[in-house]
């Protein structure tokens, strides 16, 4: 993982690598082509020549500075013709020694006219999946796919509004996270009964941000635990995780699926606490999901977690019949 900037740089040494290497292969083809045909080699040289002579004679003659350009268009001319045609004879492609670039919109600079090529704007999307832990976990979640049919629109006991006017009210806040994104210091907890599309919500948040280019980790509660004890009490015998907490305190958007289903301890509480609390010092966004209710959430965690939980994220309750079952049979209201 890494952050946005991080990626920017990561990958603008990718881009310099790589035309660096164009640029060397180019120019061993070129001197294959010289060691095989020294005329190709001395017409290039008479080439440079020619640019030089006439813009001296240019400089010290300018009154008859379109006689002379046009005599030196002439002898170029004459001298590419002549250079080709060597190539051709010999069964030389006459771009054959120019370099290969990946990109030939930019060049394998990255940039066009100063402005990021759309083949730079892809790859920076890439890298931030590749390190979102996401990648073979996002199947079709986003928004436009995100159907209100499948919740009840009629009363709920105990709630105000019906489950699909609720969840578009929570459907709305997640759009509204996206859309300001690193404008707005803001954090969401969705919770409520299990099949009710929570993760959905979590997979179109972060589908969203990584086609933007933010970077995102995704974790179920507990693969994330496990891996951040196996840091802690690190043994020595498998390879050492370099840094893990460290990483998942830089990241853009941190998104946690399922908090709660891990196993719980008293190092699970500390490591919660110090993640949630550096991450808000910082201004940096998590989407937290649980089946939990909030009670239950402030009853399992220590008061500590449940005020940053209560005081700092906006909870989004999601109620109603699980809309994975409806979905296996094809049941809409």
């Amino acid at each position: 993982m890494a952050q946005r900037s991080q990626l920017y740089r990561s990958l603008l040494r990718r881009y310099d690598i790589r035309r660096t290497a164009a640029l060397r292969e180019a120019e061993q083809r070129r001197q294959a082509i010289y060691h095989r045909l020294p005329r190709v080699e001395e017409i290039d040289g008479q080439l440079r020549l020619l640019g030089i002579s006439t813009a001296k004679a240019v400089l010290q003659h300018p009154e008859a500075a379109d006689d002379t350009v046009a005599q030196l268009k002439q002898k170029q001319q004459a001298l590419q013709e002549e250079r080709t045609a060597l190539l051709l004879a010999n069964g030389i492609s006459p771009g054959e020694e120019k370099p290969h670039f990946q990109c030939a919109q930019c060049e394998d600079t990255g940039f066009v006219r100063g402005e990021p090529c759309s083949c730079f704007t892809q790859a920076l999307v890439e890298e931030a999946y590749a390190q979102s832990h996401l990648q073979g976990l996002l199947g079709g979640e986003n928004f436009d796919r995100f159907s209100l049919a499948y919740y009840d629109d009629a009363p709920w006991p105990g709630e105000r509004l019906t489950p699909r006017e609720n969840m578009r009210r929570v459907l709305a806040a997640c759009q509204t996270f996206v859309e300001q994104f690193g404008r707005r210091e803001e954090n969401l907890l969705l919770y409520g009964s299990p099949g009710l599309g929570k993760t959905f919500l979590c997979g179109a948040i972060a589908r969203a941000l990584l086609d933007q280019g933010h970077t995102v980790f995704y974790a179920t509660a507990p693969a994330l635990f496990v891996q951040l004890e196996k840091e802690q009490f690190h043994d020595g015998e498998e390879e050492e995780p370099e840094g893990f907490f460290e990483e998942l305190l830089e990241v853009e958007l941190l998104l946690i699926d399922d908090l709660g289903t891990e196993f719980f301890t008293s190092f699970t509480a500390s490591r919660l606490f110090a993640l949630l609390n550096t991450r808000l010092l910082a201004g940096r966004s998590t989407v937290l999901s649980t089946n939990l209710s909030l009670k239950d959430l402030a009853e399992r965690y220590t008061d500590r977690v449940a005020s940053r939980l209560m005081g700092n994220f906006t909870a989004l309750k999601c109620y109603g019949e699980d809309v994975r079952l409806k979905l296996r049979f094809g049941q809409k209201d």
